[in-house]
């Protein structure tokens, strides 16, 4: 049974009740879900599905479910289990979602900073980074940190727009990302829009405005391949 995804609507929602749909040996199942599932370089959200009784069930990770458009809600073993039908409220760990919320648009913004071909990226709650595929001379730690802080406390409004897929064809420089693919097959095709600085396809969560991420700092750049010059970043408080 396909899970409604409600964080592509609004990324903010720190809770919302929904169904249980399917219960398995990996973790639970729901007609609707605040949770992102690990995929696009962005790890999967943690928090509790919380049971009309109080009970709380920790959920430490969110996947991709058995069908392709469900959403699974990993438990540790042992967790209680609720029934299929029955009403949960979902809590995601806000503070953690913000952190990955503003380092994958911070991302984004680093993307235009490092004009090349993203061969890879990846995010976590402390740090984030991008590959490029360029000469590892023409990275400037300094340049890019200035740049991209620069940009964000412009404080630009984003905006999640829809394509559909043929747009997406003939439109073909919108994809950064050698690594990643947009998810095809739905007919329509989600872009994060930084007005000015960015528009490109992603299935992720964003800051709704450039402010929001404050400053970072580029820790490392590095080496990683032929094709990949690393730029990895945290932010700065």
């Amino acid at each position: 049974m396909p899970t409604e995804l409600l964080f592509r609507a609004d990324a903010y929602l720190r809770t919302a009740t929904a169904r249980v749909t399917a219960v398995n040996d990996n973790g639970i199942e729901l007609d609707r879900t605040i949770f992102y599932p690990t995929g696009g370089g962005q790890p999967g959200d943690t928090g509790y599905l919380v049971r009309a009784t109080g009970e709380r069930i920790p959920v430490s990770d969110t996947r991709k479910g058995q069908t392709a458009d469900g959403v699974l809600h990993v438990t540790a073993p042992g967790s209680p289990a609720p029934a299929v039908g029955e009403a949960v409220t979902l809590e995601i760990d806000w503070n953690r979602r913000h952190r990955l919320m503003r380092l994958h648009t911070a991302l984004h913004v680093m993307s235009c900073v490092v004009v090349a071909p993203v061969t890879g990226g990846q995010i976590a709650p402390d740090k984030a980074r991008l590959d490029f595929d360029i000469d590892l001379a023409l990275l400037d730690a300094a340049r890019i940190e200035g740049e991209v802080n620069a940009i964000t406390a412009r404080g630009i409004d984003t905006e999640t727009v829809w394509i559909t897929d043929e747009e997406l064809d003939a439109r073909p420089e919108l994809v950064k990302t050698m690594s990643v693919q947009p998810p095809r097959g739905a007919g329509r095709v989600r872009l994060l829009r930084i007005p000015g600085v960015d528009l490109q396809p992603c299935g992720g969560t964003h800051v709704r405005n450039l402010a929001e991420i404050g400053p970072i700092r580029v820790v490392r750049i590095r080496n990683e391949g032929k094709r990949n010059k690393r730029v990895e970043i945290v932010l700065a408080e």
